[in-house]
Order: C-alpha cells, then structure tokens, then sequence
C-alpha cells in the first residue's frame, strides 16, 4: 500500500475536521430541530441561495472561555454560520444561527463573526440577512458576550440606509437580541415556531403577576397585529425565506446601486378601465384601495409589508415598467383611511427606506383626516403625524401623488401634497379637495346664517349643497395650480409610467448638515 504523503494526510484531516463541523449539534439535535417544525441553518441557507454559490467564513472559528466548563465543550463553528453567496444572481451576506449547536446562543466569538461579515457586507456595498434562532446571549461567558451584542447594534445603525438589512426571525430571539431586528430594515417571522420579546412569560408573571404564552406574548401573529415589529409573518421556513428573496428582488445592492429592474410583460399606456367604477357612489362607503395598487402595477403583482398592522393606511413595494416603486397608500377600508398613530408611523419608516435606497414614491390620497379623541392625542398624533410630514419633505426621490377622493385638512397636507414636495399631483374627478367636509365646513362658516334661518335645517342643506358644488371636485385646486392635472381614474398607470420616465434623472439636494432631527 502507497504511503500516503504528507500534504495528502494534511488534505484529509482538513476533510475530517470540516465534515465534523458541517454536521451541527448531531443527528438527535438536528431531529430535534425537525421536530419542532424548522429547519436547521443549513438547510436554511441551501435554500436561500443559489446552488453551490455559498462560500462560508470562519467555520473554524471557536469559542475561547474557560468558565462554567466551557472549556470541555465543543460548539460547532461556534453556533452560527456567516458567509456569503448569489440569490437569483446577486450577492448577499449573511449570518444563520444554528440552534443545534448551544442553542444558537451569542458569545463573544460568535458575534465576532457576525460583526465580520456585516463589515464585510458594508465594504462590498451588498445587502446583509440575518437568519435568527438562539436562546440568546451565552450566560456562562458574561460581559463578553453582551459586548458581542453591542457590536452587533452599532453595525446596523451604521449600515442603516447604506445596505437593505433584514433580518428572518425562524426561532426563539429575546433579550438584548431583539434590538439588532428592530434596527434592521425589514423583519420576517415565522408562525408558531418564533418569537421575540425583552422579557419571557416567566419573568413578566414573576414581576407584575400577568400570565401570557410565549405565542400570545411575542410570537409573528402577536407582532404583525399589535405591535407592528414584523413586517412579514410567514407559514413556515421555506416560506419564510421564499418571500425574504421576493423582497431583495426590490431592494438595490446599496443606495449607490441601480434599483433592479427585471423584463417588463406590461405596456405602459395600458388603460385600467375597472378604476372608473372603483369609487362608490356615497361618500361615507369605503373601498379597497389594494384593487388600486394593483390596477396600476405591472401584471396586478404587489407586494405588502405590515400587511395585518395599521390597515387604514397601505404600504407595498410594485413595479412598473420592470422598476421598483414604493407605494403609500389611505386604505378606506379601514377606519376610512384615517390617519392615526400607527398609520402615520407604517407609511413614516416606509417613506424613509423607499428615499435611502433611491425608491420613487406613488401616493394614493383618500383620507378624512387625522383620528380624533384623548386616546390618540394622548398617544402623540402630533408627533407622530410630525413623522409623516418630516418622511416626505425629507425624501427627495420622484414622488407623484394621486388623489382619489377625500383629502381633507392637515390630513391632505400630511399625504405628499404639492407644498410638501410631490412632485406631480394629480387628482381623479372623484376627488374633494378641502379643509374638511361640506357638513363640518357649514356649520362654522354659516353658523348664524344657520341658526338665525326660518328653517334652519333647509338652511344647511342648502349651503352644504353650495359647498359641495364649489369645493368637492378637483377643479377648484386645478385652478390654482394646487395641483397639476385632473385625469380619468383608467389614466393612472398610463400617467404614473409617463412620469417615472420623465423624472428617472431627478437629482435635489437638501442643506448641508450632519443629519435631520425627526421627531422620533
């Protein structure tokens, strides 16, 4: 038998020692993980990217503390697996906890890697995914490991705007470790098998009495409905990672990248006949302003974060003409298309990304005005509706709006009026143009035309009537150039596509300052 060399005995303990490490936690932690209906980081990443296109980093990588016998104890590329490799063709960096081994739980060598490939992601200007799913930090390394955290946080504010982040919630994260999720761009969760929170059942019933599952408490349903803190809650794995991919195929590599564009199937002066009949006949029934978005993108396909948060107002990604658009939208659906708290700060942050990442914005203006009542003032609709007017005079991409009925007030201030920087505003026949409605208008402009009146409710519909046939309808606003042009609502697409075009080289630049002061 040939005595094998040196170099070839090298090659195969490298072999041995990588196929070890590749294998996890073990067969029964790996089953484990099967069981409780995920799959393990891995098999997460075989899916995510394209076929052999994964390149690992630091596999080798080990824990190096000595306490609480650590120092017997072997984790396996030290609980989380980072590299990079080509979704549909493009590079993404990544970092995929591996719960089989430790419990995916963060130490100080772990985050060490997680920080090198999001400085890596940075240099190379390519979007970063974090696949979470760990206990969180390892206890028995201590401080370390809450500076791993640290590290971790400050590396997403400094990213923030300069690569898409996001970050797939596919497993238990708590503690510190929601805070690097929440500084992400965008966060998927997956049902009955995630959850965040900053402190668990246990802690909450120990401490104030109140008894909650860990579902109920953090899970995606819990998130996507309440608190607004996911933005995509998903079936399962596979489901989850397929609708992080639809997403990236929106998103530009960084804000010095082209914005993706993809083959287009749909013409751009294609009418959309069915808006004509989209507006009901009384003003008080609402619509769905999604049938909207959708007429107008290409081949009806949109894609919606905060899908169950906040649905009076209606965020989404579409294209038209194969380039991505970011759509802003009152959704009259739902609480009439209010603005309040939660819609002022949906369409805010969505605004804000759309703007870093060079996104052209397209509102759709059907709003009554802001919620009133001591719950919502309370709440700081000041403030937050302060966000909503800061977004879009902020935002300096192409921005169009469209109003389609109602737009009322501060409300129509608030929705990308002309003043506020819209770029082109145009309003459908539909559409009322006021400081609020006929009703509310007459009886403080007429009150004692009203009051003094022999009939006084013959009186008020008659000025109301007056009202309404002078300031319900876009003309009065097109008169003054409030706004730019009245059109039929099958026009949309036709007149959207034709200003995208024109406005595809819109450069505007702001003062020149560290940064903006929102009010947060």
């Amino acid at each position: 038998m040939e005595k094998k060399s040196l170099t070839q005995q090298k090659i195969e303990a490298f072999e041995a020692r990588r196929s070890a490490l590749l294998a996890m936690g073990g067969e029964a932690l790996v089953k484990k993980q099967h069981d409780l209906g995920k799959l393990t980081a891995r098999e997460r990443l075989d899916r995510f990217f394209d076929k052999g296109t994964f390149q690992e980093s630091q596999l080798f990588v080990k824990h190096r503390s000595t306490l609480f016998g650590l120092d017997k104890k072997e984790i396996n590329a030290d609980g989380v697996v980072t590299g990079f490799g080509q979704v549909n063709g493009r590079t993404v960096f990544v970092a995929a906890q591996d719960f089989t081994s430790s419990g995916g739980s963060l130490g100080e060598m772990h985050a060490k890697k997680i920080w090198k490939v999001m400085d890596m992601a940075v240099d190379a200007r390519k979007p970063f995914v974090a696949l979470n799913d760990s206990g969180g930090a390892r206890i028995q390394e201590g401080v370390p490991a809450l500076d791993g955290y640290g590290g971790i946080f400050y590396r997403n504010t400094i990213a923030s705007g300069y690569i898409p982040q996001i970050t797939a919630i596919m497993g238990p994260t708590a503690g510190g470790a929601v805070y690097s999720p929440a500084l992400t761009d965008w966060v998927f969760m997956v049902k009955k098998s995630s959850y965040m929170y900053i402190t668990g059942p246990d802690v909450i019933k120990a401490v104030i009495g109140e008894e909650v599952t860990h579902d109920d408490l953090g899970g995606a349903v819990a998130h996507a409905t309440k608190s607004g803190v996911c933005h995509f809650a998903t079936e399962n794995d596979e489901d989850c990672i397929d609708k992080l991919k639809f997403l990236l195929s929106f998103l530009p590599d960084s804000c010095h990248s082209p914005l993706p564009t993809v083959p287009c199937t749909d013409a751009p002066d294609r009418l959309c006949p069915e808006l004509d009949g989209i507006i009901p006949d009384r003003g008080t029934r609402g619509y769905n302003m999604r049938k909207v978005v959708e007429a107008v993108a290409d081949n009806g396909i949109v894609f919606e974060p905060h899908e169950l948060w906040a649905k009076n107002m209606l965020v989404a990604f579409i294209r038209i003409m194969g380039k991505p658009v970011g759509v802003i939208a009152n959704n009259p659906g739902f609480g009439a298309g209010v603005l309040d708290v939660n819609a002022s700060d949906k369409a805010s942050r969505f605004i804000r990304f759309c703007d870093a990442f060079n996104i052209p914005l397209l509102t759709f203006a059907d709003v009554p005005g802001y919620m009133p009542g001591t719950n919502q003032e309370w709440s700081g609709i000041i403030s937050h509706g302060a966000k909503l007017l800061h977004a879009y005079s902020e935002a300096t991409v192409p921005k169009f709006t469209v109003v389609t009925r109602k737009d009322y007030g501060g409300a129509y201030i608030g929705m990308c009026s002309k003043l506020l920087g819209a770029d082109y505003v145009m309003a459908w026949p539909s559409a009322e143009i006021a400081v609020m409605g006929a009703e509310g208008a007459c009886n403080i402009v007429y009150r004692r035309e009203i009051s003094s009146a022999e009939d006084p409710a013959a009186k008020r519909k008659e000025l109301v009537q007056a009202y309404e046939t002078q300031f319900n309808n876009p003309y009065f606003a097109a008169s003054m150039g409030i706004i730019e042009e009245v059109i039929a609502p099958r026009e949309t697409r036709q007149r959207v596509a034709m200003l995208l075009n024109a406005y595809q080289g819109k450069v505007q630049t702001r003062l020149e300052k560290k940064h903006n002061n929102i009010p947060l």
